[in-house]
Formats: C-alpha cells, sequence, structure tokens
C-alpha cells in the first residue's frame, strides 16, 4: 500500500474535530479536484509502499486510540481491508476519509464521505484527460448508499458558491430514492472551500448561515487555523 505519510495530529474536520488521531494518508487517487489540498497524493502522488504489518505497527506505535484513514483515496487499495481489520483488532476506532466512488468491505467506525460536486472538476487546460474522467467518476449514489447502509457515516461537501446547494439538494434526493431513510441533516456537514484562513472566512460568511437555516452542520477546517496550510497536520 503506497503511504505518503503517517502522522498524529488532531482532527479538523466533521464529527470528530479536536479529536486527538493518528492520520494514515494513503498515495494515490481516482479524481482530480482542481482544488486538491493533498496533491502530493493525487496530481503528482508521492510516497513508498509499505506492508499491512509495517502500517500497523507505525500506527500502533503512537498510542492514540482514533485512527484515521486518507489519501488521496484510501478505498483504492485492496490492503485496506486487511489493515483496517488489524487495527480494529487492536482496539483502535476507525475513521475511513473517502470520495464515496469505491466501495470495499472494510472495518470501519465513521465513513467520511466527501461526495464531489460540479465546482471540483478541473478544467481540460489544466487537466486534460482528467477532466472528462474526473467528471465521469465524481459521484456514484449507489456506492454512497450502500456506505449509508452499511456504517456510521457523515456527508463532508465542500462548498465554493451558494449555487452548489441545489446540487447537494439534487444529490441528497438521489440518496433518498435509494435509502429509505434517506440522510439526516445531523450527518451532512458543509465547508468552506479553500486553503488559508482569509478564503475560509470569506466563505464562512454566507455559508454558515445557510447551514443553520437547513439545520446542517457548518464544518470549519479547524487544522488550516490551528496550523496552517501545512504537510503532517
Amino acid at each position: 500500500m503506497r503511504i505518503a505519510e503517517i502522522y498524529v495530529s488532531k482532527q479538523g474536520e466533521g464529527a470528530l474535530t479536536g479529536t486527538p488521531s493518528v492520520f494514515v494518508r494513503a498515495s494515490g487517487c481516482n479524481l482530480r479536484c482542481w482544488f486538491c489540498d493533498t496533491p502530493f497524493t493525487s496530481w503528482q502522488p508521492t510516497g513508498d509502499d509499505h506492508s499491512v504489518p509495517e502500517i500497523t505497527e507505525r500506527v500502533l506505535a503512537h498510542g492514540e486510540r482514533h485512527v484515521v484513514l486518507t489519501g488521496g483515496e484510501p478505498l483504492l487499495f485492496a490492503e485496506l481491508v486487511p489493515l483496517t481489520v488489524a487495527l480494529r483488532v487492536a482496539g483502535r476506532h476507525l475513521t475511513i476519509e473517502t470520495a464515496g466512488t469505491l466501495y470495499q468491505p472494510v472495518a470501519c467506525d465513521l465513513m467520511s464521505i466527501s461526495p464531489k460536486l460540479a465546482n471540483s472538476t478541473p478544467s481540460a487546460d489544466l487537466a486534460g484527460r482528467w477532466h472528462a474522467r474526473h467528471e465521469q467518476e465524481r459521484w456514484v449514489p449507489t456506492v454512497v448508499a450502500r456506505f449509508l447502509r452499511e456504517y456510521a457515516c457523515q456527508l463532508k461537501y465542500v462548498v465554493d458558491q451558494p449555487e452548489d446547494l441545489a446540487e447537494i439538494d439534487a444529490q441528497l434526493a438521489e440518496l433518498a430514492a435509494l435509502v429509505p431513510e434517506g440522510v439526516r441533516g445531523d450527518q451532512l456537514w458543509l465547508m468552506p472551500q479553500g486553503t488559508n484562513p482569509v478564503e475560509l472566512a470569506e466563505r464562512a460568511a454566507w455559508l454558515q448561515p445557510l447551514c443553520a437555516q437547513r439545520g446542517w452542520n457548518y464544518c470549519p477546517r479547524m487544522h488550516i487555523e490551528w496550523y496552517g496550510h501545512t504537510r503532517g497536520t
């Protein structure tokens, strides 16, 4: 399994914000969001291959109970299944951060799904063939619905403009047709697009009130507030 980094930090997004965790960042992704904040795992993937026992040993050495398996897209790797089993046996709480386009039967306590909106699609000038591929593959409602049926889930949307909420509504309607109970308001987290405090504050000014109106969670990107936009955080 190709790993870009393993480090200890605090979760900066979603329901477990502030929780000390070991982060295992897989390198490799089937999408190419133009605003990707970890391009070293997607546009120019870096890292080294490690066996499941090696990764498990490194994670357990840190001693934290919470483990976040992220990327890139960790569900690209078949090794994720035995890795999650090994960490679960060791008593770890597992969050998997995924775009929700690929399914594997992993062990998981919180499936943190970030469905991609049209606002994520890179231009053809920037991305070449990845423009069409990303647009084709960014939204797979059957996979998201399966996660909703089988795991405790949160859905984290990256919002760039107020108009993005119409597409979120459309995606939620698709999921409601596949999952009888649909998606609860407390499972929804909307975060502003941006990688510096100024950008985040500008979008928070209109996004936070919209979340309050709908009974959804506003999701600040606290790791950027705490550490800045840097690796290993």
